[in-house]
């Protein structure tokens, strides 16, 4: 069997082990973000974006809509690698893997898969949840499709590389908690950042969530705060930096070996 067929076997093993694994618990994986997606579209959107009216030239609901499904995307993302890959380095059978002839790529790029399938499956969910509560217009699917791939990859790895230096599964919480929490809601996802003073419009460049939900939005409304090719610049750039980082660890095996 030549190279190229054995690591695509053992992509396609952990892919499916990945995936298999969020299918189980379902009710735990995919039912939750619906129902917080749907608690953000009526308070948010129903009951406050009455109140505002619209924001940047469109309906207040249908400006959330697309950091509300990117918000959701960047949890599952991270949330799924973070917990998968932490069970199997707790568990010690990653080891066994690292030893394996299997490529370091291979491992990195089957977690990831597994991550962006739940973060595509839950996308797809609070998608068609949006729809009970606004009129969705794509502008450009190109945009939409692009961003969401390398808004998951991201995720998926930030995810992997925060698992293998995690010490407890309490470590694997932080990042979520003090990090992708204040990034996100700090991120444009229910306001255009062109409504902030400017010195706070400059501070909010420097966070790499709003060029993500910019992205997005774009896709979606043809409008954005950050121009679309840097966007996809920044995205480009931190996917490098973040597989560099995770090849590098696997490869060395921080935190993995003692």
């Amino acid at each position: 069997m030549s190279h190229s067929a054995s690591n695509f076997i053992a992509l396609k093993t952990i892919w499916i082990k990945e995936c298999t694994r969020f299918l189980r618990i379902w009710v735990q994986t995919l039912v939750p973000p619906a129902i917080t997606m749907t608690l953000y579209f009526v308070i948010f959107g129903s009951i406050v974006g009455e109140r505002i009216g619209e924001m940047n030239g469109v309906g207040y609901m249908e400006f959330i809509v697309p950091g509300l499904i990117m918000m959701s995307i960047i949890t599952n993302s991270y949330s799924n690698v973070a917990s998968s890959f932490f069970s199997a380095k707790f568990q010690r059978n990653i080891e066994e893997m690292l030893v394996s002839p299997v490529p370091t790529s291979v491992i990195i790029a089957g977690y990831v898969g597994g991550g962006m399938a739940r973060a595509m499956i839950v996308a797809v969910i609070v998608t068609c949840v949006s729809f009970l509560f606004a009129d969705i217009q794509i502008a450009h699917v190109g945009y939409v499709v692009l961003t969401v791939v390398l808004t998951s990859t991201l995720f998926c790895l930030g995810g992997l590389i925060n698992a293998v230096y995690g010490k407890t599964f309490d470590d694997i919480s932080i990042v979520p908690t003090f990090v992708l929490t204040p990034l996100t809601y700090l991120g444009g996802v229910f306001y255009s950042v062109s409504l902030l003073p400017e010195f706070w419009q400059k501070v909010s460049m420097a966070n790499p969530v709003l060029y993500m939900v910019n992205g997005f939005r774009y896709g979606f409304l043809g409008q954005s705060d950050v121009g679309i090719g840097v966007a996809v610049s920044v995205l480009v750039g931190f996917n490098v930096l973040f597989f560099g980082v995770a090849y590098y660890i696997l490869e060395k095996g921080i935190g993995i070996r003692s």
